[in-house]
């Protein structure tokens, strides 16, 4: 039934078996044992991008953290409300959290198809008949994998078997146990240290929510228990295979991680730098090109209207033209007149009664066309202008 899982795995572990074999022998453990660790290698080399985007994909929803928790307050009644805000919160963010679980499950299924290729390593069915093939291997090179043994001890078996059946396997409970007790402690170690630094990662926030303690004390302590205390339970060549797969994830998350600390810190450092270049210098008064200078005739708002007398049309016509200035006020008789180059001063005035007669005339004609014009000045002429006092003789 899961065949498809079955071949691609067999076809794997037979390409590096036939690469190896070549150099050390078909027969050799070891070659078979190196078939075991770069299966997994090849499997999390293709998953190594979906590693990365899992990281990447970890660190934006710690930074958007914040948010989650203000949905998950404000919608607590409302799980169905909640859930829909949580998938737009994520999606304007661009996380997708099944991205994050893809090398966990696409594992799950090899390490089924690996722990079924290694047990159909035997010389007779089920039924008892003798087996011919096992998916991509042959008969002649499951003879091999039966006649090899790694150390004294043999891939396809484990010592919860027996006695009996692990000597007719070639070999023995001790020889497993020689073998299989170093490799039990280094996967829980390499499990335990692998959930530390995934642990270290996470945020203060993340760290007090109690479904993530729960997991965080899993990830340490039960599961790398449960790796030693089910190892005897399962085919030396599986053991190799978890081994391996937590060593390269070791490696892996120490690069990685180590990698896009790298980004963050340059691009921050990036930020800074372009900061300081638009910052104005110690001194300089900072540059605002958004801001446009006011116009001198655009009116502040609260500012005290200023008004501007209006003269009127006959102001500017007879007053000021004519008889006021002009005509016989100024340079008429009032000035070149009678009252100035005329009899006033030229002529009888000086002497006898020009002086009081044109003089005088002379000077009533200025006085009125003065007043005159100082009315048309004042908006209508209502209030005469004030008579300037006679000279007493």
């Amino acid at each position: 039934m899961l065949n498809f899982i079955y071949y691609p795995v067999s076809f794997i572990l037979w390409v590096w078996h036939k690469a190896f074999g070549s150099i050390l022998g078909p027969d050799n453990g070891i070659a078979w044992a190196l078939s075991v660790v770069f299966l997994v290698f090849t499997l999390r080399t293709i998953l190594y991008k979906p590693f990365v985007s899992q990281v990447r994909s970890m660190r934006k929803m710690q930074e958007f953290q914040p948010e989650i928790a203000k949905l998950r307050k404000k919608y607590a009644k409302d799980k169905q409300k909640q859930a829909a805000e949580m998938q737009r919160l994520q999606k304007e963010h661009g996380v997708n959290p099944l991205a994050g679980c893809l090398p966990v499950l696409v594992q799950v299924p090899v390490f089924i198809g690996l722990f079924q290729v290694l047990r159909n390593f035997t010389l007779l069915n089920g039924d008892g008949s003798m087996r011919t093939e096992n998916y991509f291997f042959g008969q002649e090179e499951v003879r091999s994998f039966l006649a090899a043994d790694f150390l004294g001890a043999k891939l396809g078996s484990w010592p919860l078997q027996g006695e009996q059946v692990l000597r007719e396997a070639g070999t023995s409970i001790p020889q497993m146990l020689f073998v299989m007790i170093p490799l039990m402690l280094a996967a829980g170690i390499f499990t335990h240290i692998t959930a530390r630094h995934s642990v270290a990662r996470q945020t203060a926030a993340q760290g007090d929510n109690p479904q993530t303690a729960i997991m965080n004390r899993l990830m340490l302590y039960v599961f790398p228990i449960g790796v030693v205390v089910g190892a005897p339970f399962l085919p030396l060549a599986v053991l190799l295979y978890w081994v391996s797969n937590n060593l390269w994830t070791l490696g892996q998350q120490f690069v990685v991680y180590r990698r896009i600390d790298s980004e963050e810190s340059m691009k921050r450092e990036q930020a800074v730098v372009t900061r300081q270049a638009l910052a104005p210098k110690p001194g300089q008064k900072p540059e605002r090109p958004d801001v446009v200078a006011d116009e001198p005739n655009v009116k502040t708002p609260g500012a005290k209207p200023v008004t501007r007398p209006s003269r009127p049309a006959s102001a500017k016509g007879s007053t000021a033209n004519g008889s006021g200035s002009n005509g016989s006020g100024s340079n008429g008789s009032g000035s070149n007149g009678s009252g100035s180059n005329g009899s006033g001063s030229n002529g009888s005035g000086s002497n006898g009664s020009g002086s009081n007669g044109s003089a005088s005339h002379g000077s009533s004609t200025a006085n009125g066309a003065a007043r005159k014009a100082a009315g048309a000045r004042s908006g209508g002429g209502s209030r005469p202008a004030a008579r300037r006092p006679r000279k007493r003789r």
